[in-house]
């Protein structure tokens, strides 16, 4: 992982408090954990709007069941 060093103006009280409800070890990883949980979250609604607006035209089982790479 390529590692980019950022500065940030963060109030005081809303990092202490990310460090504490995240129970990281310190302010680096809790930011960062903040962040995937953010990119995952967003991700995840995503997929969920896309709902609906699909359409498979295999069903499962031929999926499944037919790929040779599954034996």
């Amino acid at each position: 992982m390529i590692v980019k060093r950022t500065t940030l103006t963060v109030p005081r009280d809303l990092i202490d408090t990310l460090v504490k409800v995240t129970g990281t070890k310190n302010k680096t990883q809790a930011v960062i954990l903040a962040i995937k949980d953010e990119i995952r979250f967003r991700k995840k609604e995503r997929i969920k709007q896309m709902a609906g607006h699909l359409e498979f035209v295999q069903e499962a089982d031929d999926i499944r069941h037919g790929d040779h790479r599954l034996g």
